[in-house]
């Protein structure tokens, strides 16, 4: 099996494409939409919301939980999540730099 080569690119990079991945499915963007729209910690409700089985949100859930941008626990029924609203902010701080720092070397092509 191939090994990874992340350790070739920037902390930055990765740092991007973690959170890119995260983001990268519907689901955990819905997710955070329900979470944020409540903008209190959620217990259970999240599976009311989602048209997707329980254990598939629970796995959405890790994946947000990884990346820092909801705080709670997983522990079936009784989980209780929330916006991790500083991770939020960072993250829109990182992908406002890059955005604009990449639209700085565009050029006149395509």
């Amino acid at each position: 099996m191939a090994k990874s080569q992340t350790d070739r690119f920037s902390e930055d990079h990765q740092k991007l494409a973690d959170i890119a991945k995260a983001l990268s499915h519907p689901a955990r963007v819905a997710i955070l939409e329900v979470l944020a729209s409540r903008n209190v910690c959620v217990c259970g409700e999240v599976v009311a919301e989602i048209p997707l089985s329980q254990a598939t949100v629970s796995q959405h859930l890790k994946v947000l939980l990884e990346a820092g941008l909801i705080v709670g626990e997983i522990d079936g029924p009784k989980s209780c999540y929330c916006v991790n609203w500083k991770r939020l902010g960072e993250v829109q701080s990182i992908m406002t730099s890059w955005f604009s720092d990449t639209a700085r070397l565009k050029a006149d092509c395509c």
